[in-house]
């Protein structure tokens, strides 16, 4: 029998073919013994089954056929064609089966988030990150079923289907698995880079938090924090203290989030503490160390935890920055001097150039 839900505990769910960038990195961590809210992947098996057991698949190539990805109009309204089209149909029973039966093993009405994972997503070489949507403190099997048919329907948005026609990924081609994950009770979240994204310099880690969930820092909607750590001797060197106006947090009663303005007495206050940031950085340095590259983590501090065993690792991926530049081959001081010199009896001052 096909697995269309894997637990991030299983074997099988490190398959990026199977579960994508995201849900593969969040099961690498768990069986690395990394700190991350429990949860499972629902598989691209599932994704295809959905394509294939409805006939989407060809309503899908139907409506590519027709769209001009150079026409912002065009693409528009095939996009949203496509989306009606996903929501539109009924997933497969055994498939649906399979999610309830993950979530309930995770405890009944379990707050939870549900994100994609496409199998194109958090590569090296390209920057997936936001083009997908998220669904934050879903709750009870109805929901996170209709939540993952919403993140499987996302995968064609405009802005996904234009960046992948772009970037010559394909279209139908790009499988979805989607992450369900605990739901976390964020006292403070952000993210940690393992090296300065201002400059490329490996010998920091810049990180960026605020107050309640990670979501209000990654959409840009709150100045956060910044404070910058000497990776090999583990200091704080640098700190920018922003006012941070509002925070994303869960509103249990009415099982979502809302956002709220910010205490007068913490909006300009530091939002970690040192021994804090020193905790984050070990954590984004572990996981530069256990994929060999640099890492862009997304973290959180879960209210509900006590201190030294709140803070979790919610993803872990490759910075595309300063690594695609990295492998551009630098020119000498020597070379870009001779090429001048060249250049210079080539054309004498007065000359005109083409």
């Amino acid at each position: 029998m096909t697995d269309f839900a894997l637990r991030f505990e299983d074997a099988a769910c490190l398959d990026h073919a199977r579960v994508g960038g995201k849900c593969a990195s969040l099961s690498q961590m768990t069986q690395a013994g990394v700190a991350v809210p429990p949860g499972f992947a629902v598989t691209t098996e599932a994704y295809l089954a959905m394509l294939e057991g409805t006939g989407l698949r060809n309503e899908i190539e139907m409506q590519l056929s027709r769209t001009d990805f150079d026409d912002v109009s065009s693409l528009d309204r095939s996009a949203q064609a496509i989306q009606i089209r996903f929501r539109s149909h009924h997933m497969p029973s055994d498939v649906e089966k399979a999610i309830r039966s993950q979530y309930e093993a995770m405890g009944r009405d379990m707050p939870v988030a549900v994100r994609s994972s496409a199998t194109a997503e958090d590569l090296p070489d390209a920057s997936f990150a936001g083009q997908q949507d998220t669904y934050l403190w879903v709750v009870g099997a109805e929901d996170v079923v209709e939540h993952v048919r919403d993140c499987w329907a996302s995968l064609f948005t405009a802005r996904a289907m234009k960046y992948r026609h772009d970037n010559n990924l394909g279209q139908i081609d790009v499988l979805m698995s989607v992450a369900v994950q605990k739901m976390v009770n964020a006292r403070a979240a952000g993210v940690a880079m393992t090296l300065d994204p201002l400059n490329g310099d490996r010998t920091r880690i810049v990180i960026d938090a605020s107050y309640g969930l990670g979501e209000l820092v990654v959409s840009g909607i709150v100045t956060p924090d910044n404070y910058s750590v000497e990776k090999v001797l583990m200091e704080v060197v640098d700190r920018k203290i922003s006012d941070k106006q509002v925070e994303l947090i869960p509103d249990a009663a009415a099982a979502t989030t809302l956002e709220r303005p910010v205490d007068d007495d913490r909006r300009t206050a530091q939002c970690l503490t040192d021994a804090e940031i020193l905790a984050v950085a070990e954590l984004a340095k572990r996981l530069e160390k256990q994929n060999g590259c640099p890492q862009d983590v997304e973290w959180a501090l879960d209210a509900d935890l006590p201190d030294g065993e709140n803070l979790l690792a919610l993803q872990s991926r490759p910075e595309t920055v300063w690594s695609q530049k990295a492998k551009e081959k630098p020119k000498s001081a020597y070379s870009t001097g001779l090429a001048g010199i060249v250049g210079a009896l080539n054309n004498p001052i007065g000359a005109k150039t083409s």
